[in-house]
């Protein structure tokens, strides 16, 4: 399970599967925005205990979530450095006409610590939450939208569609890359205009397979006679529940709690 692909969903029944999308999604958005407004100590422990204590509760597999991790290393990496010779401040170290200030190590440090919370509480509502009970979730977040003859039914198939692909094409682009290694291709050696030339023979025939896979899905969806109607019916509607109610009643008090230490 720590190869499972970045976004997939993860079958299981923990409470944080059992969650109304809606209520994820609002929760997830909070979540993001929180860490923005926390300028203490004891606001970034409440907020990391609260993410920990989600992440053990939903039962993902840790190595996914460090792998979900890795991918923002280098944006990571280069916020660091940014933060750490651009804030002014305190020195702690000089380097020439560069110096290494308190307040720049502190702020690199939040940055890092904000980028990493984000990452993982998005990959929590992939990976607890099925496209269809995303789409069915953003439909309802966003259907006050249609009043103003916004397409929020097509709005909500592309995004779910986009993130139901997004791990079909990694693994893709996985095969083709173990596929061009055997035939001797490198990708790790040379300069960086190299090293982008070297992958064009990953990136032509995933563009290429992307196009076809885009192409199949509309035939099959035509051929099923889709069509995004107001007047269509879902199998299972979206219903609160207690344990909603309850998770909604923890994140405004994780809010609360936040400013207040803050």
């Amino acid at each position: 399970m720590s190869a499972l692909p970045i976004g997939m969903y993860v079958p299981g029944n923990s409470i944080l599967h059992r969650l109304d999308p809606r209520v994820k999604m609002g929760a997830t958005l909070v979540l993001m925005m929180i860490p923005f407004a926390v300028h203490g100590l004891w606001g970034y422990v409440a907020l990391s205990t609260f993410v920990v204590t989600a992440v053990l509760l939903s039962g993902v597999p840790l190595g996914a979530l460090l792998r979900t991790l890795r991918t923002v290393f280098w944006i990571a990496f280069l916020m660091f450095f940014l933060y750490l010779f651009t804030t002014p401040g305190e020195p702690l170290l000089a380097l020439g006409s560069i110096a290494i200030t308190r307040q720049g190590l502190l702020a690199a440090v939040a940055q890092i610590y904000r980028l990493c919370l984000l990452v993982t509480v998005a990959s929590l509502l992939t990976f607890t939450t099925s496209p269809i009970h995303l789409t069915h979730g953003l439909e309802a977040m966003l259907s006050p939208l249609e009043r103003a003859r916004l397409p929020v039914r097509e709005l909500a198939m592309v995004l779910t569609i986009a993130l139901r692909f997004v791990p079909t094409l990694q693994e893709e682009i996985d095969k083709i890359a173990k596929a061009q290694r055997a035939r001797g291709a490198d990708f790790r050696t040379g300069g960086p205009l190299r090293r982008a030339r070297n992958l064009v023979p990953i990136f032509v025939p995933i563009f290429v397979s992307a196009f076809r896979r885009a192409d199949e899905l509309a035939t099959a969806m035509d051929a099923r006679g889709f069509r995004s109607a107001l007047h269509r019916t879902r199998m299972r509607k979206l219903r609160l529940g207690s344990l909603d109610l309850l998770a909604t009643l923890i994140v405004m008090g994780l809010v609360l709690t936040v400013i207040w230490l803050g």
